[in-house]
């Protein structure tokens, strides 16, 4: 029996943070498809910044009908920073080099923000979305507002 993609992957992570006998259970991810062609009229380049890498380009990008993006590859073992700090931020800041950039992710708190702002050197927008709701158009116009301003 062939083992599903998503299967093999979620096992490739559970190894990874060392959890190997753990079950591997599907991960429920709720999925607009009005969210890509939204997404893809932002004015940024956008950038997957989630534990799934590049697998999002071959489960998430057809589902919203985006073309296959850039993807952040997370260090392995994962840092714990500790202090309240989301482990995904001070990577974040680390491939952006200090351009500016906007991050979207319902785990971002004000810890997250402070360090940013006391890290990073360009604009940053830390935008958290209710994990409950998922992106709505208050996002969207927010990220564009944030964006437009830039200029």
């Amino acid at each position: 029996m062939l083992t599903p993609r998503w299967e093999a992957a979620e096992r490739r992570r559970l190894i990874e943070w060392g959890l190997p006998h753990k079950p591997v259970k599907p991960l429920r991810v709720w999925l607009n498809p009005y969210h890509g062609p939204a997404l893809d009229a932002l004015p940024f380049d956008l950038v997957w910044a989630t534990t799934w890498e590049e697998e999002a380009n071959a489960f998430i990008a057809p589902v919203l009908g985006l073309p296959e993006l850039p993807f952040i590859r997370w260090t392995s073992p994962r840092p714990q920073p500790g202090d309240g700090l989301f482990w995904k931020t001070p990577e974040i800041v680390a491939w952006t080099q200090g351009r500016a950039f906007a991050w979207v992710d319902d785990e971002i708190t004000e810890a997250d923000r402070t360090w940013v702002l006391e890290h990073h050197d360009g604009p940053a927008l830390l935008h958290r979305v209710d994990p409950r709701c998922g992106l709505v158009l208050d996002d969207f116009a927010a990220l564009t507002a944030w964006a437009t301003g830039l200029d």
